[in-house]
């Protein structure tokens, strides 16, 4: 059923009609909502070995980059993941007010891990010390919706996120990032 949905989800949007998962699955409508009673447990399982692979990343960035460069690193890949399913971000900007969601655990983890590499960057300068991980994480979010919208490729997405968290950042580009482009 995972993978159905997963399929179904990246097709059609984290909206599509749950009978279409069921059908894809090969199961009954009632199996399916027997293992996930609502759209957004069904949306949890789906994601939960994204977002242990995004943390992994994040993890991954702190030890081997500099704070500056990780936190642009993870923005951008943040944004990117969150894109991958039409509707996502909608999903997540409701879990992320609603504790009681189940695809709240999932955020939470997201806005644990952009919460270090934010702290990290504040220590050596590269943050603005006023952003709250929650804030950011909004930020991102909106971000993966238009990179979702407008079509963006990679190179675009990440001139996109890096644009519009220069002032989050310090304004500056990596020495290799020519920054957006016309």
């Amino acid at each position: 059923m995972l993978t159905a949905a997963r399929e179904v989800f990246a097709e059609d949007s984290v909206l599509a009609p749950l009978d279409t998962i069921a059908v894809r699955a090969g199961v009954g409508n009632a199996t399916l909502y027997r293992h996930f009673p609502t759209r957004e447990d069904l949306l949890s399982a789906v994601m939960a070995s994204s977002i242990t692979d995004a943390v992994a990343l994040g993890e991954e960035l702190a030890r081997t980059e500099d704070p500056s460069a990780a936190l642009r690193e993870w923005l951008v890949h943040l944004a990117w993941l969150l894109r991958i399913w039409h509707d996502l971000p909608y999903c997540l900007a409701d879990a992320h007010v609603d504790p009681s969601s189940p695809v709240a655990p999932s955020t939470a983890c997201l806005v644990a891990q952009t919460r270090l590499l934010l702290d990290g960057a504040r220590t050596v300068g590269a943050a603005r010390p006023d952003a709250a991980a929650d804030e950011v994480f909004e930020l991102v979010t909106a971000l993966s919706w238009a990179i979702d919208r407008f079509g963006d490729d990679e190179g675009a997405a990440r001139r996109r996120v890096l644009l519009a968290t220069a002032g989050l950042t310090g304004g500056g580009w990596p020495e290799d990032d020519d920054g957006p482009t016309a």
